[in-house]
This record gives structure tokens, C-alpha cells and sequence, in this order.
């Protein structure tokens, strides 16, 4: 069985919306699991779902980039890629700050926007032909390192929060889904997402840093 990308498609426009769902749902690996049309809508989906990749435009209520900005933060591993109908370099190099790994302008084909995707959610960077020149080495150069956090705990969500008390308890990915009720799918995106915010190397490490935050907490 093919292991299907789970996306997440947010348009302010109904009938570009509804398009864009049923070419992706028409592809065997790819499922459209959540829609909207406002910034708010696309963050909110993110940080419940955690899906594998969220389409964004620019132009939607509260701004494409903002929704960008704030998904990369909460949710590293859920990839991004804007589709828009602007082809200025300075939107492109905002949505590359902003965290999207993907700009694709709109009127691409039904067949290279699947590929796009696919190519992203595998780890690849894309960007529309006519704007890529120089610009990816620009951003390259150029992207500010990411602010320290004070504590690595400051940008894990209250979900977030949940599963790592549960794995400091020692308890399963199928425990920890029975607990929060989620899927043991949706458990692994959520430690991978807190693996990557508390910069350790695996699970265990990740249980001792919260036990260490705890019993700080409890002298203090």
C-alpha cells in the first residue's frame, strides 16, 4: 500500500480551491485531509493535524507569509510551499524567509503542481523556473540564523506539552496515542516536532531533558 502525503490546501478563492483538492485527491499517494481560507484556518490545521505538507496563497485573509512564519515555527516538520498568483522576487524571498520550501505561481500545470509536492515533501526546495535565478544562493547567503529560544520549552505547543509528559512517563507511542487520542502516525510527527525544537537526538534524550525541566521546577 502506498503511504500517502497528507495535505492541507488554504485558498480564499472557493472555485480554485475546490480544483486544486480534486487534482491532488485524483493521485494515488497524495490526500487532501484539511482545507480553509484564512491564515487562521492554516495555522490552526498545522498545529492540530500536523500534516505533511500545507499549500498556502500569499493574497489570503491574514497573509500567506504570516501563516508560513508561524508554521515553520510551531511545526518544523510540516513542509510548505506557497501557490500564488505573484510572481515578484521580493514575495519569493519573503515566503523563503517565512519557512516555505516550495513557490509555484499559479497557472502551473495540474501534473507539475503533484510533482512540486512530491519533490518537496521528499526534501527538495522548488521554486518557479522564471524566478529561480540566483535568488535560492541569495537566500542562502543571507537567511538570519533562528532566535535562541530562553528555554528550549518556550516553542513547543500544549499538544506538544502533553506528549512529551507522556514520554517522560515512558509510555508508548501506542500509549501515548490511546492517551491524547491520536493516531500513533500523527504521535511520531509530534515527537519528530519536539525532537527537532529541543534539539536532542532521539526519545530518551528528550524524556531526560523534560524529567531534569521537572524536578528544576519542583526545587525552585
Amino acid at each position: 500500500m502506498v503511504e500517502q502525503i497528507r495535505i492541507g490546501v488554504f485558498d480564499d478563492h472557493p472555485l480554485f480551491l475546490e480544483g486544486v483538492v480534486h487534482t491532488l485527491n485524483a493521485e494515488p499517494d497524495l490526500e487532501v485531509v484539511g482545507r480553509g481560507a484564512t491564515a487562521d484556518d492554516a495555522v490552526r490545521f498545522a498545529e492540530s493535524t500536523l500534516p505533511d505538507l500545507v499549500l498556502l496563497d500569499l493574497t489570503m485573509p491574514g497573509g500567506g507569509l504570516n501563516a508560513a512564519r508561524l508554521i515553520s515555527a510551531a511545526c518544523p516538520v510540516v513542509k510548505i510551499v506557497v501557490l500564488t498568483a505573484s510572481a515578484e522576487e521580493d514575495d519569493l524571498l519573503g515566503a523563503l524567509r517565512a519557512g516555505a520550501r516550495g513557490y509555484v505561481v499559479k497557472g502551473v500545470a495540474s501534473r507539475q503542481l503533484v510533482s512540486v509536492i512530491r519533490s518537496v515533501h521528499a526534501g527538495e526546495v522548488y521554486v518557479t523556473p522564471s524566478l529561480a535565478a540566483g535568488l535560492l544562493v541569495e537566500m542562502a547567503s543571507s537567511t538570519a540564523r533562528p532566535r535562541a529560544p530562553t528555554s528550549p520549552f518556550d516553542d513547543l505547543t500544549e499538544r506538544e506539552h502533553q506528549v512529551l509528559e507522556s514520554l517522560a512517563e515512558g509510555k508508548s507511542n501506542k500509549e501515548i496515542g490511546q492517551t491524547h487520542f491520536l493516531t500513533e502516525k500523527t504521535v511520531k510527527h509530534y515527537i519528530t516536532n519536539i525532537l527537532q525544537k529541543l534539539q536532542v537526538r532521539n526519545r530518551v534524550e528528550a524524556a531526560l531533558l523534560a524529567q531534569r525541566a521537572a524536578g528544576a521546577r519542583v526545587e525552585r
